[in-house]
């Protein structure tokens, strides 16, 4: 989706930078043809409209060769300093060219939006009156005052249809967002808790909260994702009807508005609160609205929007708090379209998610007697008889400390496999907190055994769920094992992070032999894990000769 976002704007920004260059070779062919309408010295005059002609063959050409035009503010903003002078040099207030303008307030309002739009307007109107009392003796004042209004009032039009689009496809973006986000994989909390971030960035707040309250115990539970916290907690806190109570004021069937202007000293006297029940959509102000307010000063909110979350066994709120903008209306009733389409989802992913754990349960409990059949009493077995060769060993036998080392070895092993049968049985995962230690304690445990290095990097925990940490710890275990059993390294190194909705694993070992060649290859069983994950596995040679396998899952 990102790549055919950039290039979306790759081609339009080819697009724009074609019509640039017809507009520069359109105003030159029009004064060469004629040239009754310029003003002062003929030499500035063709300088500047040549130099224009360049300046949109230069910008063309970085849009062939470079993506620098793609996310820069820069190629407009030029267009109309480069707009101010064709005009005062083509007979100021009195020259065509200033619908030229209009130019570089569509490419800035369509790809910005209403700031950068706005900006561009209003210094447009100004370099053209500018460059109309500035650069022209014969002043027609009505006519420059007539054409500055008109230039301001479109270019408003203009960078108001622009926001309203760019907001169309932020809109559509999120709910695109959701939709894909509703995965059973990853469970209802981690689910939930990706929505309200989402949100949160949608809107821009400070903060988003949910409280949900069950009909057959008649629990409350809140979920906060706020702006400053990097990993929020997956997990549903759970509140009493005291504290739940100022947030399930509101009748289930509305939508709520909450704001107050930035003047502390009028806020009591100008906060507005609107209600909106049903459809159609028809706001109407709260006389009294202190139960809004003192939400508000509880969550130190300048504005918030709340919507209703109606699901078969539990009803709640979900809430956008801001503070510092003010929410209108538009994005109240998104807000509520986007609560309607998300949050029934997560009915059909908690019913998956149950059916997969009773699954889930009955495979463990088969799999751990297989284990304790076929591998934990093999397992016994053989330290048996290693414990009764070394007993017949003598003192002097050089084998003793070899012997010595696989009893270890093996007693290690079936403290593993009666650890693992016991977690099957019992179906109790390593949680995301444990994430670091455990694989600090596989590390040792490979140092101990093959005697190969790894260290383990991670800046963080890691924000994911605690089935896909297990589903991590997995496939580094398999990493390190193809470590130890394919290659000849003595060290190794493990990177994990979560950045952008993605969990980055890398695993990488050092090439013994830098002069020869690293054959190509694709783990496959790691491959095939991290693909039932819906992510993917790459394996590159860095400079140092090292072998690196990238493994990346969505989040």
């Amino acid at each position: 989706m990102l790549a055919c976002s950039l290039e979306g704007e790759e081609k339009s920004q080819l697009m724009i930078s074609r019509m640039r260059l017809v507009l520069a070779a359109s105003v030159l062919l029009a004064v060469f043809i004629d040239p009754a309408g310029l003003s002062g010295s003929h030499y500035f005059t063709w300088l500047v409209l040549f130099g224009y002609l360049v300046h949109s063959c230069v910008v063309y050409a970085f849009s062939l060769l470079t993506d620098f035009f793609v996310e820069s503010r820069l190629a407009h903003r030029l267009d109309v300093l480069w707009f101010a002078l064709i005009v005062g040099f083509t007979g100021g207030g009195n020259s065509f060219f200033f619908i030229f303008f209009f130019f570089a307030i569509l490419v800035s309002a369509f790809r910005w939006g209403m700031e950068e739009g706005a900006r561009v307007t209003l210094a447009s109107a100004a370099l053209f009156a500018a460059a109309g009392l500035l650069l022209n003796s014969g002043i027609d004042l009505p006519r420059l005052l007539l054409r500055t209004t008109f230039l301001l009032a479109l270019g408003y039009m203009c960078v108001y249809w622009g926001e309203s689009k760019l907001r169309l496809m932020r809109q559509l973006a999120l709910l695109q967002d959701v939709s894909r986000l509703s995965n059973p994989r990853f469970g209802v909390d981690h689910t939930i808790t990706r929505i309200l971030q989402k949100t949160r960035a949608f809107f821009d707040a400070s903060s988003c909260m949910l409280v949900m309250q069950d009909h057959d115990s008649g629990q409350y539970f809140l979920r906060t994702v706020k702006e400053d916290t990097a990993a929020p907690s997956l997990n549903a806190e759970g509140i009493d009807a005291t504290a739940a109570s100022p947030l399930m004021a509101f009748a289930q069937n509305q939508l709520m508005i909450y704001r107050r202007p930035p003047w502390a000293a009028l806020a009591l006297l100008f906060d507005e609160s609107l209600v909106c029940s049903g459809e159609p959509y028809h706001w109407t102000r709260q006389d009294s609205p202190s139960a809004a307010r003192g939400l508000a000063e509880t969550m130190e909110a300048a504005s918030f929007i709340s919507a209703p979350v109606v699901l078969r066994k539990q009803q709640g709120r979900i809430y956008v708090i801001s503070q510092k903008k003010l929410f209108d209306k538009t994005d109240a009733l998104f807000l509520n379209h986007m609560a309607a389409q998300a949050f029934p989802v997560m009915e059909n992913i908690e019913l998956l998610d149950k059916m997969a754990s009773d699954a889930a349960a009955q495979e463990r409990k088969k799999m751990s007697l297989d284990l304790h059949d076929t591998a934990i009493q093999p397992y016994v077995g053989l330290k048996l008889g290693l414990n009764a060769l070394r007993k017949k060993a003598l003192a002097d036998n050089p084998l003793i400390s070899e012997l010595d080392k696989l009893i270890a070895m093996t007693e290690k092993v079936i403290k593993d496999l009666r650890h693992y049968e016991k977690t099957l049985k019992t179906g109790s995962l390593p949680l995301e907190p444990v994430f670091l230690t455990a694989l600090r304690q596989q590390a040792a445990q490979v140092r101990e055994f093959y005697g190969v290095d790894i260290d383990i990097a991670m800046a963080h925990e890691i924000g994911v769920s605690d089935r896909l940490c297990t589903e991590a710890l997995q496939l580094v275990r398999e990493g390190l094992t193809n470590i130890c059993k394919h290659t000849l390294a003595q060290r190794g190194k493990i990177k994990v992070d979560c950045v952008n909705g993605w969990l980055r694993i890398q695993i990488e070992n050092e090439s013994p032999d830098s002069g020869t060649p690293a054959v190509d290859f694709v783990p496959r069983s790691l491959s095939e894990r991290a693909a039932g994950l819906g992510g993917n596995v790459r394996v590159m040679q860095i400079p140092q000769g090292n072998t690196v396998v990238h493994v990346e899952i969505p989040v």
